[in-house]
């Protein structure tokens, strides 16, 4: 089974360190997870993840491919159809960035609270 959170966290490059309009600096940072969930990211772990990127002031996205979706929107993430397997790039820009990372990682690693009967795989 893959793991659902890889632990490397990296800040993109010196130019991702911006400062806000409050004159706070904006850091980057990302991460990859991995869905794990048998039914992908459906619509109850998408709402789990967005309602969870709406507590944090940093921006959050996802990224499959070439593909983003903001991570505060339950409708944006859905067109990602990230199916079980699928490798997705978090990415936190904002002064509670890391804090906002951890967080959504520790969503995958739960996998969203769903316990799969995969005993007949």
């Amino acid at each position: 089974m893959p793991t659902a959170w890889c632990p490397d966290m990296t800040a993109e490059s010196p130019e991702s360190v911006r400062t806000a309009t409050d004159g706070l600096p904006e850091e980057t940072v990302s991460r990859q997870v991995v869905v794990v969930n048998a039914a992908g990211l459906h619509a109850r772990p998408a709402d789990l993840l967005a309602r969870e990127a709406r507590k944090w002031r940093s921006r959050i996205e996802l990224v499959n491919d070439s593909q983003r979706a903001d991570g505060k929107s339950i409708l944006e993430l859905l067109t990602l159809a990230a199916e079980s397997g699928t490798r997705l790039v978090v990415e936190a820009t904002g002064p509670d960035a890391r804090e906002a990372l951890e967080a959504i990682g520790s969503l995958f690693e739960s996998r969203f609270n769903e316990h799969d009967n995969d005993q007949d795989s």
